[in-house]
């Protein structure tokens, strides 16, 4: 089973936005940390949870997931599998559609401070994306 912290930030609201993904495969551990464009905050959020689905259909095609997130409205979305917030319900759609691949997925809510690494990687993309922004 892959321990999977997902974390999405957003320098605005809407804002340049990153999502951060730690994965964790026992002893084993990866970090990806991307740009993800112009997101509220709760978007980019979203958008983690779906990076990381797609890098582990990639590279875990076969493994149970157990995603943590410190984000209690992604957690309660995906847990209900509803919103009522059209900006969300496609990434809801493709978040199940994604996660219906695995033979087991969880979402956990996590409090913040144990979810620090993949907050700092959301963070490093804000920051990388600034400093390209403005050295072009």
């Amino acid at each position: 089973m892959l321990e999977i912290y997902t974390d999405g930030a957003a320098s605005g609201d809407p804002g340049p936005s990153g999502i951060g993904i730690y994965i964790k495969n026992g002893k084993d551990h990866v970090e990806y940390s991307f740009y993800s464009g112009v997101y509220s905050n709760h978007e980019a959020e979203f958008l983690a949870v779906i990076k990381a689905l797609e890098i582990c259909k990639q590279a875990y095609p076969e493994e149970i997931l157990s995603v943590r997130s410190d984000s209690k409205l992604v957690v309660d979305v995906i847990e209900k599998e509803f919103t009522k917030n059209p900006k969300f319900a496609p990434l809801l759609d493709e978040i199940l559609r994604k996660s219906h691949t695995f033979p087991y997925f969880f979402i956990k809510w996590i409090p913040e401070k144990q979810n620090s690494k993949a907050d700092q990687l959301a963070r490093q993309a804000i920051q990388r994306h600034k400093e390209d922004f403005f050295t072009q």
